[in-house]
């Protein structure tokens, strides 16, 4: 094959990757159109059926992700990254009970914000509407194929799923048992696609299918989110890295700091809100330290301290790099500094955090008060783990993500944040008053 020939095929090939992101948008578009009018109690019985049909087929879900789960490790998948890629019977059930979860709360489409009567008469409404078509690029969390299609459908929207290669199998088969039930229900199935997953373009296809995709939200690590929101032309809505902190106060109960640094750390790491740092006030550190120290390495987790901390001693610290306070290790890996104030405190986290969410621990209502003015972050926790960050337990319902930008959401996006808004004008043949152009013809029988 010649150069030109070799050029023309790999360019017939990226054309029909192009096309085919395309068609599986136009048809997303044309099944939203269908969705916004869906009612609440139609949306909530797919959402349970939905939720019976992949508890009832879950061999079928266990197989393909057997199958992922191998060839990651055969690729040699770190073993935090194969945590997010396995499912169990109990996760399958966790996410079918999400998805009724969804069920049961309140739908947002048509609801009335605001609304007036102007001194004209003319009757003002602003309410919730669908987005429309709504892309989401993830990587290897099956469990989002699902969170993802039982919200966007219950807010009226279509979804266009661009999953991980390393989950294909299980999203595959996911995708293929909510677009059964879709059938059953006499909706569009082009509501859940699975787009391609082995060619970044894909992902690029999406991001700028501009007129056809209302909005595309990544979810994954900081290259991903990256990548979407510096080259998307389609809206996006960014979901951030959780580098979040834990910071103890001087006047902290050190039974409570001890139980929220664990339960922020080590009940599962390798999601964005887990904790990534702890800083811990001077006065308080000579106390502190020796047990926290030992609480985390019996929970089999490395602290890469500062001097203070590394002086503390325990097996389990090595000494920080500058690179460490920026990490988010979504491992048993956790960055530690002792700070002098709690300003120092703030400064810090200002300087390292992603805007995720941010903790503190203390007896002092005025210290809480200054870390949740001065602490900008889409959430700011209070004597509270800061894995409480989650839609479900905020009550929202399984969450799209945690958006960390400041317009449109930010924090968990639930039902609500899946919506915009329009504004609706009731008249009775009103006109605006004012004066006519020059030219203008005279109105009949004037």
């Amino acid at each position: 094959m010649t150069t030109t020939e070799s050029t023309t095929t790999a360019k017939a090939s990226g054309d029909e990757l192009r096309e085919q992101v395309r068609d599986a948008a136009r048809r997303a578009k044309r099944a939203a159109t269908e969705l916004a009018q869906a009612t609440r109690s139609t949306k909530d019985a797919l959402l349970h059926a939905m939720a019976d049909a992949l508890v009832r087929r879950t061999p079928e879900v266990l197989a393909a992700n057997d199958r992922d789960i191998a060839a990651g490790r055969d690729s040699g998948m770190p073993e935090h990254m194969v945590d997010r890629l396995s499912l169990s019977p109990e996760r399958i059930a966790a996410m079918a009970d999400g998805l009724r979860v969804v069920a049961g709360l309140p739908d947002p489409v048509g609801e009335v914000l605001r609304g007036s009567v102007l001194p004209n008469g003319l009757q003002l409404q602003q309410v919730r509407v669908p987005l429309g078509v709504v892309g989401i690029v993830y990587e290897g969390r099956p469990n989002v194929t699902v969170d993802a299609a039982g919200l966007t459908l219950k807010a009226g929207n279509a979804v266009l799923l661009r999953g991980s290669s390393s989950a294909e199998h299980s999203n595959t088969a996911l995708v293929s048992i909510l677009s059964d039930v879709i059938g059953e229900h006499g909706l569009p199935a082009a509501a859940v696609q699975l787009l391609p997953c082995h060619d970044r373009a894909s992902v690029h296809h999406l991001i700028t299918a501009r007129g056809l995709v209302d909005v595309v939200i990544p979810r994954g690590g900081a290259g991903l989110i990256a990548a979407v929101t510096e080259h998307a032309t389609v809206p996006a809505i960014e979901t951030g890295v959780g580098n979040c902190h834990v910071y103890v106060d001087a006047s902290a109960d050190i039974d409570s700091a001890l139980r929220i640094l664990l339960n922020s750390k080590a009940r599962r790491p390798s999601v964005c809100n887990a904790a990534e740092t702890v800083l811990v006030h001077k006065d308080i550190a000579d106390e502190f330290l020796p047990q926290a120290l030992a609480e985390l390495h019996n929970a089999g987790v490395t602290v890469h301290g500062d001097e203070r901390v590394v002086a503390a001693g325990g097996a389990n610290v090595v000494a920080a790099t500058e690179e460490d306070w920026d990490t988010e290790f979504l491992s048993l890996d956790i960055a530690a500094a002792v700070v002098d104030s709690l300003p120092d405190a703030v400064e810090h986290i200002r300087a390292h955090g992603s805007g995720h969410t941010e903790a503190i621990v203390t007896s002092d209502v005025r210290s809480a008060r200054q870390f949740t003015l001065q602490v900008d972050a889409a959430a700011v926790m209070v004597n509270a783990s800061t894995a409480f960050t989650d839609g479900g337990e905020f009550g929202m319902g399984a969450e799209i993500g945690i958006s960390t930008q400041k317009l449109h959401s930010r924090g968990p996006m639930g039902l609500p944040e899946l919506t915009s808004t329009k504004w609706l004008a009731f008249g009775d043949g009103h006109v605006r008053p004012g004066s006519a152009p020059a030219n203008a013809s005279p109105l009949p029988g004037s």
